[in-house]
């Protein structure tokens, strides 16, 4: 059974609520944990040494585009090392936070991650993404239309001509719900939510690490 790696990405640590529904599902995680804190420790915006490495002789590399392929390529190995992936990415300002975005930037690396032609090398595998956020964004909700988070990620991580991960999104809404007294109508509808999102992360984590033993 390979290992499960575990991104982080709110800036609020102990206090995420992203991190608390991980932490559920990491209880029912019975395996090797692989963790990357990206809001602890983040990794570099993508640069032109990054960008230029890519498609330089190694053996022709600057100090700098040597260094930006080397970071690069440790990123791209403990991705590409996992049977499956835990990532946490709440919703600030209708989007992802830019740490995981950095993240992403750097590991989506065509002819390593992603293939020009024919599926991703690691198409298939399974991922959760776990992303709080302080209001509602689903069908009905008046920002209905205004998460810039789950479809760019589904996209990025799921899509078939990219990543090609088999993603399943768990979505604790309302968070701020009991901090404002304006929405404090909906805390009753924050705790549903926070309810399932920690029922559904224990669930996932199980069936995940059946899967993963049966096919091992």
């Amino acid at each position: 059974m390979s290992y499960l790696l575990h991104i982080d990405s709110s800036s609020l640590g102990e206090a995420s609520v992203s991190r608390q529904v991980a932490r559920s599902f990491l209880e029912g995680w019975d395996g090797k944990v692989v963790h990357r804190d990206l809001a602890a420790a983040p990794v570099p915006h993508i640069s032109a040494a990054g960008i230029t490495a890519r498609v330089t002789d190694p053996a022709q590399h600057t100090d700098e585009q040597a260094a930006a392929a080397a970071m690069q390529d440790t990123l791209i190995e403990e991705f590409l090392g996992a049977g499956a992936y835990l990532f946490t990415v709440p919703m600030y300002n209708l989007t992802m936070p830019s740490v995981f975005k950095a993240w992403l930037d750097q590991i989506i690396v065509f002819g390593h991650t992603v293939n020009h032609e024919g599926p991703a090398r690691v198409a298939g595998r399974p991922a959760v993404v776990i992303s709080a956020r302080g209001g509602s964004y689903g069908p009905g909700a008046p920002r209905y239309g205004l998460d810039y988070v789950i479809p760019i990620i589904e996209a990025l991580l799921g899509h078939e001509d990219m990543l090609g991960l088999d993603v399943t999104t768990v979505i604790p809404e309302l968070t701020m719900a009991p901090h404002t007294p304006a929405l404090a109508a909906l805390v009753p509808m924050h705790e549903a939510s926070m309810a399932d999102a920690h029922d559904r992360a224990r669930a996932l984590a199980a069936k995940i690490a059946d899967g993963m033993t049966t096919a091992a």
